[in-house]
């Protein structure tokens, strides 16, 4: 039995069996992988607070023929304190819907993996409004999997718009959420994005219907 760390966030935690857990988790180094965690929901556990969903950590596993175990983990961040949020963290669980929606085994996604890190920070700072905070995230990850398209000549939008997208698709992660546009271009910008997602995703999240509830 072969024993890895890799290192990146749990997008989804069920429960498994009667004290067990199984997990998917988005990891820089091997994309979205499935993991299980025996008895991480005994209150002794000692994987009962890191086999939760929006942890991040460093995890310790054995690999499997077609899914990991989990021995331990070391956690950056919890985020526990997005439970608080309202709805601020139905806006989370559509992030890590979304992610999950592109991450493949195998495929590296570290560009993903920070994304959600810093996204999950700007909801619980409260640095933006959250339905633009959305569409920041709907941008930037369709342009790491290089499904963003500018607007064409049927869909014409103004020059400081296409400054802000090309903003929001190539800024340091670290600054991502650093600048606000001005109302307008907000406008203009949200349609777009929006037109880009109906395209390019082929199916509805679960999270959405949260959302708009």
């Amino acid at each position: 039995m072969n024993t890895i760390t890799l290192t990146g966030v749990v997008l989804l935690a069920q429960p498994y069996g009667e004290y067990d857990k199984r997990l998917v988790i988005l990891t820089r180094e091997r994309g979205k992988i499935t993991a299980f965690a025996n008895g991480a929901r005994k209150p002794t556990s000692s994987l009962l607070a890191a086999a939760n969903t929006f942890v991040f950590a460093s995890f310790q596993l054995i690999e499997g023929r077609n899914a990991y175990r989990l021995i331990s983990a070391e956690a950056a961040a919890y985020f526990t304190e997005l439970a608080a949020c309202q709805p601020g963290v139905y806006y989370g669980f559509y992030f890590l819907e979304l992610a999950s929606y592109y991450g493949q085994e195998g495929l590296e996604a570290e560009d993903t993996v920070n994304l959600l890190y810093v996204s999950l920070r700007a909801i619980t700072k409260g640095v933006l409004p959250l339905a633009l905070l959305r569409r920041i995230f709907e941008c930037r990850i369709l342009g790491i999997n290089g499904e963003f398209m500018f607007p064409d000549g049927k869909h014409p939008a103004s020059p400081e718009t296409i400054e802000a997208l090309n903003y929001y698709l190539y800024a340091p992660v670290s600054r991502l959420y650093a600048y606000r546009p001005s109302e307008k271009i907000e406008g203009e910008m949200t349609e777009i994005v929006r037109r880009n997602v109906k395209r390019a995703v082929d199916r509805r999240m679960n999270s959405e219907v949260m959302l708009e509830e």
